[in-house]
């Protein structure tokens, strides 16, 4: 049981991010919709109407717990600005498998147990996948391929397409290579398969 006085220390928003944290913590092991207000609340010594306090309704926990996790993710493979698109594109894909293979339950909770949840889980989800969509595209268009629907629907399917590979495939540090170098050329591939059918 975590010490009163300690808590009490904690100001309303880090009592807040400590419990989010606890929650995204539980994802490695559980799917999304077994994180309770009651389940949460016994995890961290606290009572269940601090808890609603906070968050409001269960929905409102897998809320804060699910944008949590996808900023994390978003923030480590933020694309390095400096690199040459397709370097970046590399890079960016290569921090995403490490990320995945670092935190693979908080990772398959998100593309699998957050997108099976309701409507507003659902959004925060689509909206990390069009981040990753639009990084995609930028790097095409920069190395000038036109910027046209079906480029752009391409490379949203094809952020899916990832997706899948690494929740799939279990990632270890050699063959880590090879999957972002699949990846890449996947990418490639799509975008010059595009640029042939005109």
């Amino acid at each position: 049981m975590p010490d009163d006085r300690h808590r009490s220390r904690l100001s309303s928003e880090e009592r807040r991010a400590q419990l989010v944290a606890l929650g995204v913590a539980t994802l490695v092991d559980d799917p999304l919709e077994d994180i309770t207000i009651d389940r949460l609340a016994a995890a961290a010594g606290v009572s269940r109407g601090l808890l609603f306090h906070y968050f409001g309704t269960k929905q409102g926990l897998h809320e804060a717990i699910v944008r949590t996790a996808r900023d994390a993710m978003l923030h480590a493979t933020e694309p390095r600005a400096e690199l040459e698109p397709l370097a970046r594109l590399e890079d960016t894909l290569r921090r995403f498998v490490a990320f995945v293979a670092e935190h693979r339950g908080t990772f398959h909770a998100l593309v699998r147990g957050a997108s099976a949840g309701d409507v507003d889980v659902r959004a925060l989800i689509d909206e990390a996948r069009d981040e990753n969509a639009r990084r995609a595209i930028a790097v095409f268009l920069e190395l000038g391929h036109e910027d046209r629907p079906l480029l752009r629907s391409a490379l949203r399917s094809w952020v899916a397409f990832v997706e899948e590979m690494l929740d799939e495939v279990q990632t270890h540090d050699d063959d880590a290579d090879a999957l972002t170098r699949l990846l890449v050329r996947s990418a490639v591939a799509i975008v010059a398969a595009l640029d042939a059918t005109g």
